[in-house]
């Protein structure tokens, strides 16, 4: 099994559409960022990123480069699965707490949940979606993601790893006896 941790932040701006988890919700501001400024996605691609040490969202998709402008971060969190695929493992959970003033995130949660667990291949009940608000902490402009994520072994790979070790034992066995 491995785990992995993601954190990101993104303050709010008039004018842009608010994403959180892949889902529009119609608040006065959105979330500014070179991308989207999806930051439960953003988080979520740095968890999974992280769990298998593949790096972070700005070494696949560094906030410099101009082709990232505005892109939507399902992208983002695509590649990270496939970085987690060709390390052989699968999602097992995400949990996952925002902090933000407004808006409330409880009327949309179930949404969030359900798009966060389709984007990922899992299902609804493997997605924890919680929020808070920032209780004072001069954070009221933004929004704060913090997720943790848990892989396990693809179940073709350990097929595969369980085949393979039988004929290492087969092999080990029978250059044991010849020597």
């Amino acid at each position: 099994m491995r785990i992995g941790y993601g954190w990101d932040s993104h303050e709010f701006q008039k004018g842009v559409p608010l994403k959180i988890g892949g889902v529009e919700i119609a608040h006065d501001k959105g979330l500014a960022g070179h991308s989207d400024g999806d930051v439960l996605l953003h988080a979520i691609t740095d968890a999974l990123l992280g769990a298998v040490a593949a790096g972070d969202i700005g070494s696949y998709f560094p906030p410099s480069d101009p082709k990232w402008k505005g892109a939507d971060s399902v992208i983002f969190l695509e590649e990270a699965l496939k970085q987690v695929r060709l390390a052989g493992y699968k999602v097992s959970n995400v949990d996952s707490t925002l902090i933000l003033a407004e808006p409330k995130i409880v009327p949309h949660a179930k949404r969030i949940q359900a798009r966060v667990a389709e984007l990922l291949g899992v299902k609804p009940g493997q997605v924890g979606i919680k929020a808070k608000t920032p209780e004072g902490m001069g954070t009221d402009n933004a929004a704060i993601a913090h997720v943790a994520v848990l892989l396990e072994r693809a179940a073709k790979l350990r097929s595969h790893q369980r085949k393979s070790s039988r004929a290492k034992k087969g092999k080990t066995l029978k250059r044991g006896g010849r020597e």
